[in-house]
């Protein structure tokens, strides 16, 4: 390291992502991917975007945020563009976070490095034994809470007057909920924004709207919040969002019938998979994500890992003492999945 580097840094923890291979070609079931490309509009409107790259993306964002907050409901001064849901999350535990944060002790691994980055308290919340989490050990903590919503790595999600009693409770706090996984079988809590103005919701288009590559995320939440992300955004970067992710995700809200059709699929494809699991005697959580949390009642979650791999199948294992032997793997396509069983009945 550096002997240039700030004292305050050196002990950081990065967040590690999931393997990108660039030679040999896997499956790639590990980074919660969509396996079905963009809509042809929202390739479209890239091809006739990138003529203009000599030209500043626009600041505010409105060509995508208009489109979204029509989609949504809501304010265009209400949701907030970013690159990528994690430069949200950022802008929150940098600016909203004053007091502390909460978050729950199996969740998504940004969460206590963006704590460490900013020197935020944390407390952490325990899941119950099945991965569940108790509404009540988040009332009244006087402090940020974070909730991923559904949660990951296990795939499992508050019910919407689960998520409003945590609000009602914490009247004084902000209560972000991060909803990545939203579209997959989980409910919004949209819905909740004109009841609770400490609430501000986290998403991204990386995953139901098949932009990953692209890096769009947004917040939904009232007027002051969103002022306040702004704040940060025009002081460390006003153009965050480049030119062509915002007329892809424009292009994207806008193809609602080659989302929904993805979307269905990969819903399908989960079920069919976690049904095809549990008769192999695999435990498998009630994932509302786009992906699967399991493993082998006798089996190692590192050595299916391994073998996996050694088969072309890349899947993501998290150590630790509560998921060292869970795998989670991203639902990939009908075929994608097929070969996956397959591999798993040969380790068996």
């Amino acid at each position: 390291m550096s002997v240039y580097m700030d004292r305050r840094y050196l002990s950081l923890r990065p967040y590690t992502p999931g393997e990108q291979p660039q030679e040999k070609k896997y499956i790639k079931l590990n980074t919660n991917e969509n396996p079905y490309g963009p809509s042809p509009l929202v390739q479209k409107a890239i091809q006739n975007e990138a003529s203009r790259l000599n030209l500043y993306s626009d600041p505010e964002c409105g060509v995508f945020l208009r489109a979204f907050a029509g989609f949504l409901g809501v304010g265009e001064k209400q949701v907030f563009a970013s690159n990528g849901s994690d430069e949200v999350l950022a802008f929150i535990f940098q600016a909203f976070a004053e007091n502390g944060v909460a978050f729950a002790d199996l969740t998504y691994g940004f969460y206590p490095v963006y704590a460490d980055l900013y020197d935020v308290d944390v407390k952490v919340v325990p899941l119950k034994e099945d991965f569940t989490l108790c509404p009540e050990d988040y009332y009244n903590l006087g402090r940020t809470i974070v909730i991923a919503n559904p949660n990951a790595p296990t795939g499992l999600a508050a019910g919407v007057q689960e998520i409003r009693g945590i609000l009602e409770h914490n009247r004084g706090s902000l209560v972000v909920i991060d909803e990545a996984y939203v579209d997959f079988g989980s409910e919004s809590t949209v819905s909740l924004l004109s009841e609770y103005d400490n609430l501000l919701i986290v998403g991204t288009f990386s995953k139901s709207r098949s932009l990953a590559g692209a890096r769009l995320g947004y917040a939904v939440a009232s007027e002051e919040l969103i002022a306040g992300l702004n704040r940060i955004k025009f002081s460390f970067n006003p153009y965050n969002v480049n030119r062509m992710t915002l007329a892809a995700g424009a292009a994207a809200v806008g193809d609602n019938v080659w989302f929904e059709k993805a979307r269905d699929e990969i819903v399908k494809t989960r079920e069919f998979t976690i049904e095809t699991l549990r008769e192999m005697g695999f435990s498998c959580t009630d994932s509302k994500a786009n992906f699967i949390f399991t493993r082998h009642p006798h089996k190692s979650g590192k050595e299916i890992f391994q073998k996996l791999r050694e088969a072309g199948i890349l899947v993501r294992r998290f150590d630790g003492e509560r998921t060292a032997d869970w795998l989670r793997v991203t639902v990939g396509t009908e075929d994608e999945m097929s070969e996956f069983i397959s591999a798993l009945r040969e380790i068996e």
